[in-house]
């Protein structure tokens, strides 16, 4: 009788250990998530940099932006929320505020330090050949400098930034598309762009690196988007002899072939961290492959009005044009985005970026498996959809 007392109670305070410590670990997982990238993950902090940048504010800050989940321009490249919004829903986080270029002094719960425009290398490397950066100077070696700056605001020892950080979610971008897209709109060649590539996964692995020494020990690393599906360089490249597009698709195959051979090098970079660090989660995000499905059969999941032609733009077969942005006066908006997988050309709609993180946390386009690591579809529900893609 004794016996069986001393168990129940031990079984009691396991329980409980259990349970304060799936309360403290959000549904088991991370009590914060921690942010840098560019557009595809910016929340506002080239909202807060603009007036500094430039005179002329982002277009991006300007209705029909936000116009689906939040009503309101609110800094992000799309009609509506963004996968780092989805990730957080689905944790049971709040949705991660911009860092406004640093200056963010309390983690909380998440902070984010993507910029819009912003590159994996530093604008020094872009600017001696002789491409600028018309938006910020954020590389993300900059984001870095940030985070670490704001680092004593979080914690006040080493061994506790150390244990913030490694409880933390840590998202890397996606970052290295613009060091691509602004040299191509630039007028340099694939095959010059092409030697950027090893020098973009260095800098990407360089931060890596130095955030496992600061404590991280889940990091989620995505791939490049099969940017010959976007609706800007269709636009551009559009009536070129020059161009061949995949007959099951409608995007162009080399610049899709350009996306994979960056996605195919960074998998090699971060095997090797893997085998350095055995204990850190090392999880690659296959943008490419998540989104592809869509492109291959856009019908299928509700994109109606296809997967190539913008919701939102200038006009042209699919609805871009460089000279007239989305929310230009002169510009065009769609009435149903969640029928289009593309938003304003160069980013994708709030039902596109849904499905993209669908696929991939909670499906099988992430290397391990995200949910085998923290089973978020037993959180609370994304945007009313089950939990199967």
């Amino acid at each position: 009788m004794a016996d069986s007392s001393t168990n129940t109670i031990f079984l009691l305070l396991t329980t409980l250990i259990f349970t304060t410590s799936c309360t403290f670990y959000v549904n088991g997982c991370y009590t914060s998530i921690i942010s840098f990238g560019d557009s595809l993950a910016d929340t506002g902090n080239m909202k807060a940099l603009s007036p500094k940048s430039n005179g002329q504010a982002p277009h991006f800050l300007f209705p029909p932006y936000g116009e689906t989940f939040f009503h309101k321009p609110t800094g992000r490249c799309s009609n509506g929320r963004l996968i780092i919004d989805f990730i957080a829903e689905s944790l049971g986080l709040p949705l991660i505020p911009a860092s406004e270029a640093g200056k963010t002094t309390e983690l909380a719960q998440g902070v984010n330090y993507a910029v819009a425009g912003a590159t994996a290398l530093d604008s020094s490397f872009h600017e001696a050949r002789g491409v600028y950066n018309p938006m910020t100077n954020a590389s993300l070696r900059v984001q870095l400098g940030w985070f670490k700056e704001s680092l004593p605001s979080f914690c006040s020892t080493v061994s506790d930034c150390k244990r913030l950080i490694g409880r933390s979610l840590v998202l890397m971008g996606e970052i290295g598309g613009n060091d691509y897209n602004h040299a191509l709109v630039a007028g340099k060649s694939i095959d010059e762009i092409e030697t950027y590539v090893p020098l973009v996964i260095k800098a990407i692995v360089s931060v890596i690196n130095e955030l496992i020494e600061l404590g991280a020990e889940t990091l989620v690393v995505p791939g490049n988007l099969p940017i010959g599906c976007s609706a800007a360089y269709l636009t551009i490249f559009y009536d070129s002899d020059k161009v061949q597009y995949d007959n099951s698709t409608g995007c162009i195959i080399r610049l899709n072939r350009f996306a994979e051979y960056h996605n195919e090098l960074l998998q090699t970079e971060l095997t090797q961290i893997r085998e350095v660090h055995p204990e850190v989660n090392i999880i690659y995000a296959d943008y490419y492959n998540a989104a592809m499905q869509f492109f291959r059969s856009p019908n299928k999941y509700g994109f109606t009005n296809g997967a190539l032609k913008a919701c939102c733009g200038g006009g042209g077969p699919f609805n871009y044009n460089p000279s007239i942005a989305c929310a230009d006066p002169s510009s065009n908006s769609c009435a149903q985005p969640d029928t289009y997988f593309n938003w304003d050309g160069l980013h994708l709609t709030e039902a596109a970026y849904r499905l993209v993180f669908k696929s991939l946390f909670e499906g099988s386009y992430t290397t391990p498996r995200f949910n085998s690591l923290c089973p978020i579809s037993r959180s609370q529900p994304v945007g009313g959809l089950s939990s199967s893609i």
